[in-house]
């Protein structure tokens, strides 16, 4: 009986053990998610970097680029040509440049610019 005594006071210490591993796991989870967090906003700031690149040297733009308003995209358009923005209804659009013209140059979500129809557009 008492080698049974001995076994039943290290039966919850051995059961505490196990529910800190598994919260210690768990919190090596959370830590790892994190870092894939940062790792994708690495790419996608260095594919807005390249997005920017290819806009500048295409429209010729060597000033700061600023953001005059915002607009929302009132139906869907397909893009005809590279330098046109594709739209889809509903989609928030930061105007860079308002041209002369029916065009103006606007930029996405995911940092892609081109040119897009007054008509096209809602400004609020």
């Amino acid at each position: 009986r008492g080698k049974d005594e001995k076994l039943r006071v290290r039966m919850p210490k051995l059961r505490r053990l196990r529910e800190y591993k598994d919260k210690r796991k768990s919190i090596d989870d959370a830590e790892r998610s994190i870092f894939k967090f940062k790792r994708s906003s690495e790419e996608k700031s260095k594919k807005m970097e390249k997005e920017e690149k290819f806009f500048r040297e295409t429209f010729m733009y060597h000033r700061e680029i600023r953001v005059l308003s915002r607009a929302t995209a009132q139906r869907s358009v397909p893009s005809r040509r590279r330098v046109d923005l594709p739209l889809t209804a509903g989609e928030q659009l930061d105007v860079i440049e308002a041209g002369q013209g029916h065009a103006v140059i606007c930029r996405n979500a995911q940092g892609r610019y081109g040119y897009v129809l007054v008509e096209h557009l809602n400004f609020r």
